[in-house]
C-alpha cells in the first residue's frame, strides 16, 4: 500500500545510528507514525522534510504494517521559529498538543489548519507569542469538542459578568458573585480577555489570530487559556513545562 499526502511533523524520535521514527499529521490519513530511514543524514533525501515543525509533501509505504517514508519535499519551514527560542519552544508545544489530541488514522482537517495557521503566524514574528499561544489553546479545543460556553455568564445569564471568571472544569463564564455551588473559583478574566476569549471561539479559521490585548488583558488570557487546556485534557505537556523556564 502506498499514500501520497502532505503531513506536519509532529514529533521526531532517533532511532539507530541515522534513522528517525515521525509521528506526522497528514492531510489525508490524520495522524501518522512513519520510519524514515537516513532522516538524520546531512545529505538525505528527505532530511529537511523530516524535521520538527516541518510542513511537506510526502510519499509512504506500507511494509508489515508499517509505514516508512519513501520522499519528502518541504512545503514551509516555519524559518521564523527556528531564529527565536521562544518562539520555537511555542510551536514545539503546539506540536505536542496536536499530538495528544489527534487520533491514529482518524482525519480532522481542522486539526492541521489550526496548526499550520498557527505555525505561521508564530514564525512571522509580528504577534506577541503569548497571544498566538492562548489563541490556540483555546480555538485547539474548540477544534477537539471542548469548546467552553461564553456567552454570558451561566448563572444569571448576563452577557456581561461582573468581574468575570472562567470556569476550568465546567467550561463556562460566570459572575464572580455567581460561583456555582462547590464548584471552582475559575480563572479571572476582564472585559477586553474576555471579548478576545468570544473572538477566539467564534471567527473564522483564517481570523483566529487577529485582534490584540494590552498587557493585563493578555496575562489574563494567557492565564486562563493554559489552565483550561490542562483541566480538559488532564495531563502535562513536557513542552510546557520547558516553556515556563523561559
Amino acid at each position: 500500500m502506498e499514500l501520497s499526502t502532505r503531513g506536519l511533523v509532529l514529533r521526531e524520535v532517533h532511532y539507530k545510528e541515522s534513522d528517525k521514527i515521525l509521528t506526522i499529521l497528514t492531510e489525508d490519513a490524520g495522524k501518522l507514525t512513519v520510519s524514515a530511514r537516513g532522516a538524520r543524514k546531512k545529505m538525505g533525501k528527505y532530511t529537511a522534510a523530516s524535521q520538527l515543525l516541518v510542513f511537506s509533501e510526502l510519499e509512504f509505504y506500507e511494509r508489515q504494517g508499517r509505514w516508512n517514508l519513501r520522499e519528502g519535499r518541504v512545503v514551509e519551514l516555519f524559518g521564523g521559529l527556528r531564529q527565536d527560542i521562544l518562539r520555537l519552544s511555542v510551536g514545539a508545544y503546539f506540536a505536542e498538543l496536536l499530538e495528544a489530541v489527534s487520533d491514529v488514522d482518524y482525519l480532522d482537517p481542522g486539526l492541521l489548519s489550526l496548526g499550520l495557521n498557527g505555525l505561521h503566524v508564530l514564525s512571522g514574528a509580528v504577534r506577541d507569542p503569548r497571544l498566538v499561544k492562548a489563541a490556540f489553546e483555546i480555538r485547539l479545543m474548540c477544534v477537539s469538542g471542548y469548546a467552553p460556553e461564553v456567552s454570558g455568564c451561566v448563572l444569571c445569564g448576563n452577557p456581561a459578568p461582573m468581574e468575570p471568571r472562567l470556569n476550568l472544569q465546567g467550561g463556562h463564564i460566570h459572575c464572580r458573585a455567581h460561583r456555582p455551588t462547590g464548584g471552582e473559583a475559575g480563572m479571572p478574566l476582564d472585559a477586553s480577555s474576555l471579548a478576545a476569549l468570544r473572538h477566539i471561539v467564534a471567527a473564522p479559521m483564517g481570523r483566529v489570530f487577529a485582534f490584540t490585548l494590552g498587557e493585563q488583558g493578555l496575562d489574563l488570557l494567557n492565564a486562563a487559556a493554559e489552565g483550561y487546556v490542562l483541566a480538559q485534557l488532564e495531563r502535562k505537556f513536557r513542552t510546557l513545562e520547558f516553556l515556563r523556564q523561559l
